[in-house]
């Protein structure tokens, strides 16, 4: 059994992020293993809605007790929501980051960029390899 949930309805950016299209919208956050890293959640710093980011821009930022960590676009599009209960709650995100710990959700610019980010399989060996 892995070690970390890498969800198949997930894809995945080599930073750590994870989007899942939920008809016209993307979701996105972070995924097990980025949580599984940092540790202790203390702190999150989201977008404001209305926000175009490309891919590989940088969302916001979540601060562990061990270190902070920016959060970067796997996808482009428009912020169209932010998971405000994060603000008071950040240790969601080591409880539940695909459910109830979503970040942001887009509406994408470019689906097509989904083909640039791995899948369930293909990101859980890159987080092997990493350890």
């Amino acid at each position: 059994m892995a070690k970390w949930k890498t969800p198949a309805d997930c894809r995945y950016a080599k930073s750590d992020e994870w989007v899942r299209v939920e008809g016209a919208e993307a979701v996105i956050g972070i995924t097990d293993y980025a949580q599984d890293a940092l540790s202790d959640i203390v702190f999150i710093e989201l977008p404001n809605v209305g926000t175009m980011l490309k891919a590989g821009e940088r969302f916001g930022t979540v601060e562990s007790v061990k270190a902070a960590s920016d959060l970067n676009m796997p996808i482009s599009g428009e912020i169209i929501a932010v998971n405000s209960a994060l603000i008071d709650s950040p240790d969601k995100i080591n409880a539940d980051p695909f459910g109830e710990a979503w970040m942001i959700r887009v509406k994408p610019s470019n689906l097509a960029e989904l083909d640039a980010l791995m899948d369930a399989e293909a990101y859980l060996k890159y987080c092997e390899e990493r350890g």
